[in-house]
């Protein structure tokens, strides 16, 4: 059950906490230094192979934007104070402002505000990447109590011809055929909603590398949310759509509660059927599966109907189900970082599942064979013969008909998708059944 976490290993869960402690302070935007700076970091963890796409690059509908440079930006109230100082919070100015030197009274400063009154003690995260802006978010208490007078306002920052960076890391197996692991590195200062995502996908990289044997191909993409995935699909679309089996995104997974699966536009996708044998059959958690809807995060751009990709997405509390999403209140307080381990640990036993599916057929479909004559059988008589290997054995030779891969037997027989891959191994070798489709991918 995944209910109650269960403490992780101490060394790997200080790791981790270690890592999210040097991302915290870094101002990541869709472009520029922050971002670069936390790949570095997060490429302690796996090798990660960077992309950079140039400013003006078209992606579809959409364009790469100009790179962010920020070098500081803050308020002097009437008082003198310095307060709004992106020094001190990142999310204190609009994500992508543009530069601004001026002096206001308190009505104009209020038209660059962004404020919460539902949550009066939490900065908001706001962001204008494709509308030109200046302006500053501020704790709602905070914007009340400001006073009358004039304010001395400086937003020292560029948007220069540079790139965005993209980076990925491929684990290869015997087979070219692709799962994908894709996140997202852009969001400044948030723990739930930006951090958990990247520091899971690279702990679950270790896992996938220290498989001694891997029969698929991991690929694992750290881009900015929206433009990124649009960008890498427009280079890389067409050879996912030959060669992925299953695809995941994972976000907010940092948090302790239950796990949220959010399947792919197809609804019935081997990775969706992968994540809900592992989630319900099997463990029998209690994890919540959500139809897909064409918004969120990058899903809706590998579910787009071009593409119509087999992706779904790992959540623990969903994005916008809490209270502290795109806020300042998305903090360490918020996750668990022996949740991340544990979240790692589970999506990897998804990954065990994607590895032993695969499609049989029988090679004597005319009655049953004669298992005896294959040591497959007690040639003894005895009062319990049936037992759970020979079942496993009866259900694999009757439903490998060409077109039932392993995840369907499992779920029709009840039997363990890893029994199954023992008996389909002894079958294997007797010549009872042969793999029409190693890796299958269709819905």
């Amino acid at each position: 059950m995944i209910a109650a976490v269960q403490p992780a290993p101490p060394s790997e869960t200080a790791e981790i906490e270690a890592a999210f402690d040097r991302l915290w302070p870094l101002l990541r935007s869709i472009t520029g230094a922050g971002v670069r700076q936390s790949h570095d970091i997060l490429g302690e963890f796996l090798p990660l192979t960077r992309i950079e796409v140039p400013t003006g690059t078209a992606a579809f509908d959409w364009t790469v934007p100009a790179e962010w440079v920020v070098r500081e930006a803050y308020v002097i109230d009437p008082r003198g104070r310095r307060i709004l100082d992106v020094a001190d919070n990142n999310l204190h100015l609009l994500n992508y402002s543009i530069p601004f030197r001026g002096r206001l009274d308190r009505a104009e400063l209020d038209d660059h505000l962004h404020s919460l009154p539902d949550l009066p003690d939490a900065i908001p995260y706001v962001t204008s990447y494709y509308e030109p802006r200046w302006g500053f978010c501020i704790a709602h208490n905070q914007r009340l109590a400001l006073p009358d007078g004039e304010y001395q306002v400086v937003i020292d920052t560029d948007h220069i011809d540079g790139a965005m960076t993209i980076s990925e890391a491929v684990l290869p197996g015997d087979s070219d055929r692709e799962v994908l692991f894709s996140t997202y590195t852009c969001h400044p200062s948030l723990a739930n909603n930006e951090l958990s995502g990247p520091l899971v996908t690279a702990l679950l990289y270790r896992r996938l590398a220290a498989r001694p044997n891997r029969r698929l191909t991991y690929r694992f993409l750290f881009a900015p949310e929206t433009i990124g995935s649009i960008v890498y699909l427009s280079n890389a679309g067409e050879r996912l759509k030959k060669k992925m089996v299953a695809g995941y995104v994972l976000t907010c997974i940092g948090d302790d509660g239950r796990i949220h699966y959010k399947r792919s536009r197809r609804g019935n996708s081997i990775a969706d059927r992968a994540a809900e044998y592992v989630l319900r059959d099997r463990d029998g958690t209690t994890a919540e599966f959500i139809d897909f809807f064409p918004s969120g995060s990058d899903e809706r751009q590998y579910c787009s109907p071009g593409f119509n990709l087999p992706v779904g997405s790992f959540c623990r509390t969903m994005y916008g189900a809490y209270p502290e999403y795109h806020t300042s209140l998305d903090n360490r307080d918020v996750i668990s970082f022996d949740a991340m381990v544990e979240t790692a640990d589970i999506i990897a036993k998804v990954c065990e599942t994607l590895e032993m599916n695969v499609v049989y057929e029988n090679l004597k479909p005319y009655c049953e064979p004669h298992l005896g004559r294959y040591g497959l059988y007690p040639t003894l008589s005895e009062t319990r013969t049936n037992s759970d290997w020979i079942n496993a054995i009866r259900w694999l030779l009757n439903l490998s008909d060409g077109t039932c891969d392993l995840l369907a037997i499992a779920k029709r027989s009840g039997i363990d998708i890893a029994d199954l891959d023992q008996a389909a191994q002894r079958c294997l070798r007797n010549g009872l059944i042969e793999a029409v489709d190693p890796y299958p991918s269709h819905s």
